[in-house]
């Protein structure tokens, strides 16, 4: 692990996104003035599960792998959430993971609750047979808690539709039926869904465009820097490149890239490798810290969570940030964020995209009919637009910033069906 990384991973310790999420959950919740038995249901995962999985591996030599599945809530109809493959997963994370994706899914009002999965494992040192076995290996070890109308999982940080392809065949063979609900984001010819590979970006997209129509300004004037360069940065920056916008920095793993005069995009995808990495392609490579810290117009993490944090949050230098990551902003950096003037678009409307249209695969799974990618892209910007509109306007009624509206657009709807279910009494 380099310098950086160990850096990051002690600043992720520090500032804990499920106490991230707990701390703005109540704040929600008291603004709408709910009682304290709405907070205590929706502040951890109703289910939780350990799993420990054996996979062969290449040598020969059996290894333990260690997984998780968190279901949030299920009070408003099944759970929906990714599976994460990343060395620094943890049972914190993989619950606040589940709590935002609740919350999303009230926010663009979607028949669902909120889930997660994680596997500890570094997949860039795995090989693709190693990387089967061990998706096979979770998904049997899960398979009791899964399934079309149960909790149904999606891609997230280094897994992709090949992924979620065996995945499929896994609960397939156990289940002895065709199952292609069960599970999101898959290959096209295995019932997967024309513009989901590319939803998240699109919807941050959509949701950037909102930003600079609310303020008056031209996207094509804005400066742009994006840390992370996977599947979200790396679309992301090239929808901004065709649309004549300059994207000045990006971002991956090991380090990231400036130049003020513009970076070629189209280059940089081209030549990428499969994790996203690109800072190896130039001579002027620059840290992650110091790539957050450049001046721009709109600084957009999509890649880890605790980027922005209190050690560099009065360093961030541009008017928005986009979320496009999941929790890249502690509460403390977000309240210096909102100080100075700083708008902050949270993860749970910005990068709402993904699930969206998971929604509909899973939608036209069940119906056995399949749109075309503009009817897919049309009816995510409607959905989008309108969770923004509805963030934002709540934002101004109840004078708070738009994280602390997203979250309560998001209880809103899990507090009601959790009262309608007879979970939850109040008046």
């Amino acid at each position: 692990m380099s310098v950086e990384s160990k850096s990051q991973a002690v600043e992720r310790k520090k500032d804990s996104p499920l106490s991230d999420f707990q701390e703005t959950l109540r704040e929600a919740i008291s603004i709408l003035n709910y009682p304290e038995q709405v907070y205590d249901f929706l502040k951890k995962p109703m289910r939780f599960l350990e799993v420990s999985i054996p996979v062969r591996m290449d040598n020969g030599q059996t290894q333990i792998f260690h997984g998780y599945r968190a279901q949030h809530n299920d009070a408003a109809g099944p759970t929906k959430g990714g599976i994460r493959f990343h060395p620094d997963v943890t049972p914190e994370e993989v619950k606040a993971l589940a709590g935002w994706m609740s919350l999303k899914c009230g926010i663009t009002d979607l028949p669902y609750g909120g889930a997660k999965g994680g596997i500890v494992c570094d997949p860039r040192k795995m090989s693709l047979d190693e990387l089967e076995r061990l998706s096979r290996g979770y998904v049997r070890a899960v398979s009791q808690l899964v399934g079309p109308t149960k909790d149904i999982p999606a891609p997230d940080m280094y897994t992709n539709s090949q992924i979620m392809a065996w995945m499929l065949d896994e609960y397939d063979h156990i289940r002895e039926f065709d199952n292609p609900g069960f599970i999101t984001g898959k290959p096209i010819a295995l019932g997967g869904s024309k513009g989901r590979e590319t939803a998240t970006s699109k919807g941050v997209l959509y949701t950037l465009q909102m930003v600079c129509e609310l303020k008056k300004k031209s996207l094509k004037d804005m400066r742009v820097i994006i840390q992370g360069f996977g599947n979200v940065g790396s679309y992301l920056a090239g929808y901004l490149y065709e649309l004549g916008v300059k994207v000045i920095g990006v971002g991956d793993a090991t380090g990231g890239l400036y130049d003020e005069n513009g970076l070629d995009i189209p280059y940089l995808i081209d030549n990428r490798d499969s994790f996203g990495i690109v800072s190896n392609l130039l001579s002027h490579s620059i840290s992650n810290f110091e790539l957050l810290e450049k001046e721009c117009d709109i600084l957009i993490p999509a890649a880890i969570s605790g980027v922005i944090n209190i050690q560099n949050a009065n360093k961030i230098n541009c008017e928005i940030v986009i979320e496009a990551a999941n929790g890249p902003t502690t509460k403390e950096a977000l309240s210096i964020l909102d100080e100075r003037g700083i708008l902050v678009v949270p993860d749970i409307l910005a990068n709402s995209g993904g699930v969206i249209v998971s929604y509909f695969e899973w939608c036209q799974n069940n119906q056995g009919y399949y749109w075309n990618e503009e009817l897919v892209d049309t009816r995510l910007k409607e959905k989008i637009t309108l969770a923004f509109i509805n963030v934002y306007n709540t934002s101004k009624t109840y004078h708070v910033n738009m994280k602390v509206a997203a979250y309560m657009e998001g209880v809103r709807r899990l507090a009601e069906a959790s009262r309608l279910r007879g979970w939850l009494k109040y008046k």
